[in-house]
């Protein structure tokens, strides 16, 4: 459903360091069974969530969509590798209706000057669209497209639908397959306040703090 021609940049290794799951709730997908044996661990900053949502929430008819910017990192004592969402980027000069998003070149041009100017240093971990009035799931072209421009296994899709506030993110399993009717949960940053920004209907939360 949406529309973009990005070639996929060259990504180095990640960095190391500490998975922060004692600074994080955890939010759960009602289609997660069992802990998901995913390529990563997605960890989502209030601010990103606030972002996301509110971009999402600008256009109930037509579907709206961006990039995810943030980190990759593994963990130094677990080797469990996660990326953490600490902002966006909105797509401009889109072309959109109420079942696609097209990303123009001058789209991909603003995205990618945005990127070098605003978030130096970050890194493109993955891309969000919205499906109003349809439901969290990724079309046939959806899937296409994450394949095919955000091959990286730690990249993932963000599906977010405004109108019944719902929303899920696309991970690759740790084989490399991506099931485009399963979303996943994520962890909720959350460093000084105990108050969740998470108002997803279908989200089902454990509260308690993560320990390790």
């Amino acid at each position: 459903m949406a529309t973009i021609n990005l070639s996929p940049p060259e990504f180095p290794l990640p960095r190391r360091g500490r998975i922060p799951y004692n600074h994080a709730w955890r939010w759960r997908s009602p289609v997660e069974v069992d802990e998901p044996e995913t390529a990563v661990k997605v960890f989502v900053s209030p601010r990103a969530y606030v972002r996301f949502c509110a971009h999402a929430g600008s256009d109930l008819y037509n579907e709206v969509g961006g990039w995810l910017i943030g980190k990759w990192r593994v963990d130094r004592t677990t080797d469990e590798e996660f990326i953490v969402v600490e902002s966006t980027l909105p797509a401009r000069f889109t072309r959109h209706g109420g079942t696609f998003l097209t990303f123009t070149q001058d789209s991909q041009v603003a995205l990618q000057n945005d990127l070098e100017s605003r978030f130096p240093g970050k890194e493109l971990v993955g891309w969000y669209h919205t499906h109003p009035r349809m439901g969290v799931f990724l079309s046939h072209y959806d899937a296409w497209l994450h394949q095919n421009f955000f091959p990286t296994h730690y990249q993932v899709a963000l599906v977010i639908e405004p109108y019944t506030a719902a929303g899920g993110f696309f991970v690759r399993r740790s084989d490399g397959e991506l099931d485009p009717r399963r979303y996943y949960g994520f962890y909720e940053l959350n460093h000084r306040s105990r108050r969740s920004v998470v108002h997803w209907r279908n989200m089902l939360p454990e509260m308690e703090r993560v320990s390790v």
